[in-house]
């Protein structure tokens, strides 16, 4: 199978250009950069998806059989100072993915996030669930592009997915490592609660899904049992053999974010197993294969 990978310069894009071509697919992986550190072997595409003409060009060149879209405008905060920006990304961008992604008869797998819900309660979000409430422009945009991709594209994957950390970019686990190697303790929230993933476990489900035509909306985390933000934090020092102490805040009293997040960012992925998808590995174990990978463990 031939598959069109956008935003292989970040965590997850990166990772499942890996996965793929492991498993013998040709992939053409794409970005903003004019090439990406560590994948010197793959066909690659410098693409601005805002450019509807570029998409379309790119992807008539590459002639791929499935597209996993993974670009996205990641930076939270940053989002609700330039809103226009994300937008042109995560749903205009998606959109133009999508329109070509429809024209060629492709298939099309949209990487989507917890934050298109509300956050509200307690109750796991079910992948069917269609109560959107997203409280941040990230999570506006992010919903807009899950619409555009449903509106235009029968061939789909939508997969949602929360606590990004892998080995190509930044994330929460390096954050904690470098902040602990400079402070004896830190505050961290204790009051959002979800599920951590690392890029490469995730990879591995969607190159099991792409080649299937078991199209829908799923959710995928590592397993390993719901967590908070602070917990998973204590994890990543216990685990790294660090001092570090955490000190558990809400997040009212952390109080330094501009984007609201959600509290509730539990996901039921019963539908995965409905499917015939193996769960992914838990997040204990994964965050023990990062460290050591990392040289941390």
């Amino acid at each position: 199978m031939k598959v069109f990978v956008t935003g292989v310069c970040g965590q997850l894009g990166h990772d499942a250009v890996l996965e793929l071509t492991a498993r013998g697919h040709l992939c053409v992986g794409s970005d903003l950069a004019p090439a990406c550190e560590g994948l010197a072997d793959t066909p690659y595409a410098p693409l601005d998806i805002t450019d509807a003409e570029a998409v379309s060009h790119a992807l008539d060149e590459a002639k791929p059989d499935a597209v996993i879209h993974c670009a996205a405008w990641t930076a939270v905060d940053a989002a609700e100072e330039h809103e226009a920006q994300a937008r042109a990304v995560n749903a205009q961008g998606t959109a133009n993915i999508a329109a070509a992604c429809r024209r060629l008869g492709c298939k099309m797998m949209y990487i989507s996030t917890d934050y298109v819900f509300s956050g509200e309660g307690e109750a796991p979000w079910r992948a069917d669930c269609r109560d959107f409430a997203p409280l941040s422009v990230y999570g506006r945009t992010k919903l807009e592009g899950e619409e555009a991709v449903r509106a235009q594209v029968e061939k789909r994957f939508i997969v949602r997915t929360a606590w990004v950390f892998g080995l190509n970019g930044k994330n929460f686990v390096k954050t904690m490592l470098a902040l602990g190697e400079k402070y004896d303790s830190l505050r961290v929230v204790y009051d959002q609660i979800g599920t951590p993933t690392y890029t490469p476990d995730l990879a591995r489900l969607l190159a099991d899904m792409i080649v299937t035509d078991r199209y829908g909306d799923y959710h995928a985390t590592n397993e390993g049992g719901y967590i908070s933000w602070a917990d998973f934090a204590k994890a990543i020092f216990a685990r790294a053999g660090m001092g570090t102490q955490v000190v558990p805040v809400t997040t009212e009293e952390y109080g330094l974010s501009k984007a609201a997040r959600p509290k509730n960012s539990r996901l039921d992925k019963r539908a995965l197993a409905q499917a015939g998808f193996a769960p992914l590995p838990p997040w204990q174990d994964a965050l023990d294969r990062f460290l050591r990978a990392m040289g941390r463990a």
